[in-house]
């Protein structure tokens, strides 16, 4: 894999994919009761000590009375323990930092609906987005194939890579299906894009130039998530399959399987592992890729159609029987359930739950943001121990809410609307607007920043 060049296509066509080829197949299907009893030996309190010892012995190692930035995320995974007496005690000095989840939902007041800045420039509904880490700039695509580069500040396209029509492949550089996800390295060297051909771009994020693309998957590809602090990307597929791909070495490494239905979405943070969720087998699991096992959560009745982490402990989704659910990786059921979060439409004989397309977390917070097509996004304070959903307030969209994502400061919210649904035309709504909204979420007088 080291040896392909810039530029070729790598494939991941050469593994067996079959259920019946090889023992990983079989190895993870018998890993979840194995998994949960490791989770039972290893109580979340002596997994943070162990992880603070490991990183003190690393702060030992560096000579520093600091952390590197490398370990911030270790760091987090130690907070709750009370760093300063586990350093004291072991003869290294540690910045404090507080043991519970920032409560930034307390801060945040509801905006006003006149501030919410509106950018138009795709044709048909967008269909995901991400924010650079340095909350400068919104990558946007959409169902008519094309990408766009935004500047937060400015509201301008910087960058925009129109899509292809059907049929041209071989002349066109970008997508020529619907773009159905998206990803950011953590250090805003690449973009991934995946589309409804198989397909996944990678391109430099930072002038829009196509790199290479990677084939493989034999489905939409309809998740991507780069692990955080590294270059390897999860993709995620309706072929029911995870691959994992080095995209600094355009490199293909494995594929895993478990999902017995399409899977709808992918998220990943600094961990080797990421999250999926299943659609209608029902499931959201977590694939340890070191230990070549898997965690299988149910919950929702319904099709379970988005989902990402909180922090590294604890993740939300959403289902199209129009329910929520917080989860923690050390059971198999959610800590809290929300039924019905966005209401109910359609006639008294008939009514329906509002889907829910779209989930968002603000990173290690309890604040989060739900969209649906109810004509608002609402977003929710995460209860003390995450056994809670308490709804804050409304935000009015017109449109399905197919992505949302929170600023890395939390000052601000993105929501990309359609006339459609991200994954289908089951309804269309005349008058929504194809189009990005950028949130500013005002934080009380007074208040100090948790972040």
């Amino acid at each position: 894999a080291a040896g392909w060049h810039r530029n070729e296509e790598v494939s991941s066509d050469s593994e067996a994919e079959s259920p019946a080829a090889g023992g990983r197949r079989r190895r993870e299907e018998t890993a979840p009761a194995a998994a949960e009893e490791e989770e039972v030996e290893e109580t979340p309190q002596e997994k943070k000590l162990r992880l603070a010892k490991l990183y003190l012995e690393q702060l030992r190692q560096h000579g520093e009375s600091r952390r590197p930035a490398r370990d911030i995320d270790l760091f987090e995974a130690t907070a709750c323990l009370g760093t300063l007496v586990l350093g004291e005690a072991l003869g290294v000095q540690t910045r404090e930092r507080p043991c519970s989840q920032p409560a930034l939902s307390v801060q945040v007041q509801p905006p006003d609906p006149a501030s919410i800045r509106v950018l138009r420039g795709h044709q048909l509904p967008i269909t995901c987005l991400v924010i650079s880490p340095d909350d400068k700039f919104i990558f946007s695509a959409a169902k008519d194939g094309s990408i766009i580069k935004w500047e937060v500040e400015s509201g301008k396209r910087l960058c925009v890579v129109p899509g292809g029509k059907k049929g041209t492949e071989e002349q066109q550089v970008g997508h020529t299906a619907h773009i159905l996800c998206m990803a950011i390295s953590s250090d805003s060297k690449y973009l991934a894009t995946g589309d409804r051909n198989k397909l996944i771009m990678i391109w430099e994020a930072a002038t829009c130039k196509h790199l290479y693309k990677f084939t493989g998957h034999r489905d939409a590809v309809s998740g991507l998530s780069f692990q955080k602090g590294t270059h390897q990307l999860y993709s995620a597929s309706h072929d029911r399959s995870v691959k994992v791909w080095n995209v600094a070495e355009n490199a293909y490494i494995e594929t895993l399987f478990g999902h017995q239905d399409i899977i709808t979405g992918l998220d990943s943070l600094s961990r080797e592992c990421c999250v999926t969720s299943g659609g209608r087998d029902g499931t959201v699991r977590v694939w340890k890729i070191p230990e070549e096992s898997q965690l299988v959560f149910y919950g929702h009745q319904g099709s379970i159609d988005c989902i990402q982490l909180i922090n590294e402990e604890h993740m939300v989704s959403g289902a199209d029987d129009g329910s929520i659910a917080l989860w923690g990786l050390t059971k198999k059921k959610p800590l809290a359930l929300v039924r019905q979060a966005h209401g109910t439409h359609g006639s008294q004989s008939l009514q329906q739950p509002y889907w829910i397309s779209a989930v968002a977390a603000l990173r290690n917070s309890d604040l989060v943001a739900t969209g649906s097509h109810s004509a608002s996004v609402r977003l929710w304070k995460c209860g003390e121990g995450f056994r809670k959903l308490e709804p804050l307030f409304d935000i009015p969209l017109v449109g399905f809410v197919n992505s949302l994502k929170f600023s890395a400061a939390g000052d601000f919210l993105v929501a990309g609307l359609g006339q459609e649904h991200r994954l289908g035309r089951w309804w269309r709504i005349k008058e929504a607007k194809n189009s990005i909204c950028v949130i500013s979420l005002k934080q009380r007088a007074g208040t100090a920043d948790s972040s």
